[in-house]
């Protein structure tokens, strides 16, 4: 009896067990889609049976979810230290790990820095890289915990509320620091008032006064960076990289399908590529200041290989001149490449930009030796290629001079920058665009370059132009005056930032530049962000160096893939914007507004008449 109340009792069991069975993969819908699935296997009856059935379930699986988010310190191509954000989605109850962003910080030094400067950026940059760091690890894995990659515009938003609670946190802070210094300061002794100013000396008889010229304007404090920024940044584009690797999509079709709000884009446009050939700017060995960068833009109608292709064969001719032997010669007559035969040797250095760093001492000479190179190889400035001059005005400022300094010893200021850049357009009208003329500060000067050279060169706002927050903040791309901004991916930046940004610069009929940092990493996201976004050109750097490279390469396969799909649409030539004539055409809208609004005040006072007449009557 025992042994048989045992057993009634497990087959009991066994029976409640079956009943839970039978009711879970029924509540999961397992009976109806295992039929089907064996059903259509059976007719497809594919070689690799198990394969074909695993492809099926993943199918079938519930959607990757975020698991964990890692940060940790790399290295980009200088050396300096950056940000690496990896994600950890479970996947068919796994955890793996997707995929990895590296962004680059935004503090820049200059080569000709002084030692203090370079030790004080560096120590500022570790401590930034060190609170994000520490951001992504303590704060992250807990505000996406459970979020399905694909919610990019969720994710964006949370990251942003995250930053907007971080910089209140810092304000709060500063203005307790603030408030616990300031009994400590009032019985501080008051400052003594300055002196008087000495009298003026009587001037001499027969001599001229000298008139004074007119001050610049003081330069703009620096917009305030928050210590830990960047994580916002990184961890935004490494989640749209793990929705892109996810889905297997390509990363710039995602980008795209978040701009256009489309999930697939019929057609995509590869950007115009600005590639640096020389620098002669400050920290070049000649007296040249001005350029910075002299960049080439291959023509729009060749693809991206042949573009490359052909400036590489620029960049090898430069290095063959610099690498000839010198022997001094009498003439002094002007060669073609630019140099004066009886000239010091050219000398040149690889600059971290990627591109070469030569002494030259006049305006002329590095344009002349490019045009002399394309001469030599057949090809023809304006037609084949054009070029772009990076003048980066913000470093040649000379405070206490209130001058930019052109060249060692010649010193220009505002206005006389203006009359140098018309005479260098009338001269090379193959240049299409300058890069910061001037400092973001002198306003009437943009205006004065772009009124006069707008309608045949860009005017491009490089660091002159405010920060992505900025103007998102602010809707107005329009200060300075320029056709057209360079942005860059860093700090809180997150894509759907990067998107509206782009949308906000298209809106406003001016030209989108994506560029690269002068810390560069081996990430090649900034290749797909441009496709992706549709910029009008993409600022890599020079065709040397491993973390620029690999953009070029991502590139060249992007370029391959859209070909074989069918969505590559042709580059449009290059346009330029007539301020004068976009002046004129607002001046009548204003005015057209103006005399409809008065015309509407005269009925309204017509009609209000007529019903007081009424109502006497």
């Amino acid at each position: 009896m025992g042994d048989g109340g045992r057993g009634r009792n497990n087959a009991h069991e066994l029976y409640k067990l079956k009943q839970r069975a039978v009711e879970y993969y029924r509540m999961n819908d397992v009976p109806r889609q295992l039929e089907g699935l064996l059903n259509s296997t059976f007719y497809l009856q594919p070689p690799d049976i198990y394969g074909h059935l695993a492809n099926c379930f993943s199918k079938l699986a519930k959607a990757p979810t975020v698991y964990k988010v890692i940060g940790r310190v790399v290295l980009d191509g200088m050396g300096h230290q950056t940000l690496k954000v990896e994600i950890f989605c479970t996947v068919q109850n796994q955890v793996k790990s997707i995929t990895s962003a590296i962004i680059a910080s935004h503090l820049e030094v200059l080569e000709t820095a002084m030692p203090e400067v370079v030790d004080a950026v560096e120590l500022e940059r570790n401590e930034a890289i060190s609170a994000a760091v520490q951001w992504v690890n303590e704060s992250m894995t807990e505000l996406l915990d459970g979020l399905e990659p694909t919610q990019q515009g969720v994710v964006d938003q949370l990251l942003a509320n995250f930053f907007a609670n971080k910089v209140q946190e810092d304000k709060e802070s500063k203005e307790l620091e603030l408030s616990l210094e300031q009994p400590l300061s009032s019985g501080s002794i008051a400052p003594q008032p300055s002196p008087p100013p000495p009298p003026k000396k009587k001037g001499q008889r027969g001599k001229k006064e000298i008139i004074p010229e007119k001050p610049i304007p003081p330069a703009e404090p620096p917009e305030p960076i928050l210590h830990g920024s960047m994580a916002i940044g990184a961890v935004s584009l490494a989640m749209v990289k793990t929705c892109a690797t996810l889905t297997n999509t390509p990363l710039y079709f995602k980008i795209a399908s978040l701009k256009y709000k489309q999930e697939s884009p019929r057609a995509l446009t590869l950007p115009l590529l600005m590639v640096t050939m020389l620098s002669c700017g400050k920290s070049s060995l000649g007296k040249l200041n001005l350029m910075k960068e002299v960049i080439c833009i291959p023509h729009p109608g060749l693809t991206v290989q042949q573009g490359i292709t052909m400036l590489l064969e620029i960049q090898k001719q430069i290095i063959k001149i610099i690498d000839k032997p010198h022997t001094p010669k009498p003439e002094t007559k002007k060669s073609r490449n630019g140099g004066k035969k009886g000239s010091t040797h050219i000398a040149g250095k690889l600059s971290y930009i990627g591109c070469l760093s030569i002494n030259y001492d006049t305006i002329e000479q590095p344009l002349l030796l490019i045009q002399g190179i394309c001469g030599n190889l057949g090809l023809e400035l304006g037609i084949n290629l054009y070029l772009a001059i990076n003048c980066a005005a913000h470093e040649l400022i000379d405070y206490t001079r209130g001058k930019y300094e052109v060249m060692t010893g010649v010193f220009k200021n505002p206005s006389e920058m203006v009359d140098i850049y018309v005479d260098l357009i009338n001269k090379f009208p193959s240049i299409t665009a300058l890069i910061d003329p001037v400092r973001k500060e002198d306003i009437e000067q943009w205006d004065s370059i772009c009124n006069a050279l707008g309608s045949r060169c860009n005017i491009i706002a490089g660091t002159a132009s405010k920060s992505i927050s900025k103007l998102l903040e602010e809707q107005n791309v329009s200060t300075p005056k320029s056709s057209g901004l360079i942005i860059k991916h860093t700090n809180q930046t997150t894509i759907s930032d990067l998107i509206e940004v782009t949308g906000l610069i298209e809106s406003q009929k001016r030209i989108a530049i994506l560029g690269s940092t002068e810390g560069e990493s081996s990430d090649d996201s900034l290749a797909d962000l441009a496709i992706g976004l549709g910029v009008r050109f993409l600022k890599l750097g020079g065709l040397s160096r491993g973390e620029r490279m690999t953009k070029f390469n991502r590139l060249l396969t992007i370029e391959e893939e859209l070909v074989q799909s069918g969505t590559l649409t042709p580059t449009a030539g290059q346009t330029f914007i007539d301020f004068n004539e976009e002046a004129q055409k607002a001046a009548e809208a204003l005015t057209a507004t103006l005399s409809s609004v008065s015309a509407g005040r005269t009925e309204s006072n017509v009609s209000c008449f007529s019903m007081k007449s009424e109502s006497v009557e």
